[in-house]
């Protein structure tokens, strides 16, 4: 018995030895080894025994969910949560995690002639068939963590669970494979590639690492030729891609795969470098997709662990204060450097996010980046309240301000208001329209029926966040008069050059509260009522937005902008009056936007619509 017992301390020994070498190769230094296990400890306080899952605050994007509140327990925090206890080499938490991943395992459809088969749902009190509708991205959100299980901890784990985990996976990446989702979903594109990839090769089933190979050349060959990823510029959404992509770099076997990877790789941080702004350290618009304004300190943590130590955004402890922070080798190649460390000079980007057709309009961003502000719009776009299609920032004494554009339906952002921009500099020259085939809180799935909605509440939205303390705007506003207003180094002018909607007369207020202030065009206060966009006859909102320094350089009198009725009536059949639009700058180019002003479906809005900077096609980009 004596015996029995030395053995198993002996091997309790070497095995908390050999969790502790293990456990340094993540952590070199060990304040990141602290700072990981503080961000462990702060979720531990979220660990439910009962549940075997974190317990957390009810929060969504507000669909896939009919869930209204209270308390969740979510399956892929918790999944994040398992890999994080075995990352820390504890022994004790090593028991934990297998609960975890035992309970949430559990959760996952796994009959293969099931319609949700391969994903999870959302949270364990909403199982996938009360899911509106359930979310096939949790095959590749969940698939990828337990991936991280099988690479690193699979010999640690319990002889019955292994099995357990490595069908879990297959069941994830047959889903992903049944889903087939297309190259342009940038970040499920990449997560799905590697979940297949990676387990066809690690488990040896040549039919997936065959198809993740295919998909990985797929997604490289559209993004080249597309120019951008789908989801532009995106702060959220373009680590998201440089996170797989890094991942991928680490576990692709793969030589050619390899090959295609750090090309991808280089690809992506040019896009990150070339549209940070040193002064402010903000990501300059426009975005595609964007969670939060002002950039969260987790993403300049991220550009700083890329930069292997030539920048230093915050304390190291800081930077790596995360959970998975130490598994992302991120590596962004030293020629993008000196992007991140100064601004001496203005400069502008243009830059190609999709190249289309020649008979159609490309999708074309234009980034000012002046060492007091950045500007930023893309030529044509949609205000969902994840886009940030206009935006600007500039610094403050009391930190850094930005500045967007929105369209309000009941004080929600209204995602078939549409925007169409020409920019030259600090200029642009805008126009928000409104199409009749998308859908009112989301793009796509809610849908407008009939091109129909009910309103008390209708207005377009001049917004600053952030520190706006210093924000001066004008006493008086007026529609017939240029809107001045002055925060930090910058000065600007908002002109509302046509406001036109169905026949209402639109007014103007401003207000505050904490790190918010707005400029608002108020096209619709009152009782519910119908507005009828299929039978609405006019519908658009010509503007223009200058910034400069406040130092007076802004002129004197408010560029001025002429209207005349558009050559062609009609543009490719579509029948709908058009307007083009001309804003004259002294010495400078003429800018010129033509637009329907009819509500119209989206392809019809895009076609009928066109812009020039002087004798150039500023929407086609450069070959």
């Amino acid at each position: 018995m004596m015996g029995n017992a030395r053995i198993r301390l002996i091997w309790l020994f070497l095995a908390m030895l050999s969790a502790q070498c293990w456990a340094a190769d993540f952590f070199p230094t060990e304040v990141r080894r602290q700072a990981f296990l503080r961000a462990l400890e702060k979720e531990d306080r979220n660990y439910d025994p009962s549940a075997q899952m974190l317990r957390t605050p009810y929060s969504s994007p507000g669909y896939h969910t009919t869930l209204q509140g209270g308390f969740v327990h979510s399956t892929r925090s918790s999944l994040d949560y398992a890999v994080a206890l075995l990352d820390s080499g504890d022994p004790e938490r090593l028991k934990r995690a297998e609960l975890v991943l035992r309970r949430v395992i559990a959760l996952q459809d796994q009959e293969p002639n099931s319609r949700t088969y391969g994903i999870w749902s959302w949270f364990l009190e909403e199982p996938l068939d009360k899911m509106s509708p359930p979310d096939w991205n949790w095959a590749d959100f969940c698939g990828t963590q337990l991936l991280q299980v099988a690479i690193d901890h699979m010999d640690r784990l319990a002889e019955d669970l292994r099995p357990k985990v490595r069908d879990s996976i297959l069941h994830a990446a047959r889903s992903i494979v049944r889903r087939n989702v297309g190259p342009g979903y940038t970040n499920i594109a990449l997560m799905g590639t590697y979940v297949t990839l990676v387990a066809g090769e690690r488990f040896n089933v040549p039919d997936l690492a065959d198809y993740g190979r295919q998909r990985l050349q797929r997604f490289y060959d559209y993004t080249r030729e597309k120019g951008s990823f789908t989801e532009y510029n995106s702060p959220t959404y373009t680590l998201v891609a440089i996170d797989e992509i890094s991942r991928m770099i680490q576990h692709v076997r793969d030589e050619s795969s390899q090959r295609l990877l750090k090309e991808l790789n280089t690809f992506a941080w040019r896009h990150v470098a070339r549209h940070f702004h040193p002064p402010t350290k903000q990501w300059a618009g426009p975005h595609s997709r964007c969670y939060s304004t002002l950039l969260r300190p987790g993403t300049l943590a991220a550009i700083q662990r890329a930069n292997a130590g030539r920048l230093q955004f915050l304390p190291e402890a800081e930077a790596w204060e995360s959970l998975d922070a130490h598994r992302l080798k991120l590596d962004c190649p030293t020629e993008l450097y000196y992007y991140f460390t100064s601004l001496t000079a203005p400069r502008t980007e243009v830059e190609a996010f999709e190249r289309n057709a020649s008979t159609e309009h490309d999708i074309v961003g234009t980034t000012y980046l002046h060492p007091d502000f950045t500007l930023a719009s893309v030529d044509i776009g949609d205000l969902w309240n994840q886009r940030r299609p206009l935006l600007a920032y500039w610094n403050t004494p009391s930190g850094p301000a930005a500045l967007r554009l929105r369209f309000l339906h009941d004080d929600y952002d209204y995602s078939s208001a549409s925007l169409f921009t020409v920019q030259d500099r600090a200029d642009i020259l805008g126009a928000v329209l409104f199409a009749t085939d998308r859908g009112d809180t989301h793009i796509s799935l809610d849908k407008i029926i009939n091109a129909t909605i009910t309103a008390r509440d209708l207005r377009l939205r001049l917004q600053f966040e952030g520190a706006v303390s210093d924000l001066a705007l004008p006493e008086r506003l007026r529609l017939d008069e240029p809107i001045r207003f002055t925060s930090g180094p910058v000065a600007g002018t908002f002109v509302l050059h046509a406001v036109q909607f169905a026949g209402l007369h639109p007014t103007l207020e401003a207000g505050r509260q904490q790190d918010e202030a707005w400029i608002d065009v108020v096209l619709y206060r009152g009782p519910g009522r119908p507005f009828d966009f299929g039978k609405i006859a006019e519908a658009a909102i010509v503007f223009s937005l200058s910034l400069a320094r406040a130092s007076g350089s802004l002129p004197a009198a408010a560029p001025t902008a002429h209207m005349s009725i558009a050559t062609e009536m009609t543009a490719a059949g579509i029948v709908s009056p058009r307007q083009s639009w001309f804003l004259s700058r002294t010495n400078q180019p003429t800018l010129s936007l033509t637009i329907p002003t009819r509500p119209l479906p989206t392809r019809q809005q895009k076609t009928a619509a066109a812009a020039r900077c002087e004798s150039t096609n500023p929407w086609k980009a450069t070959r």
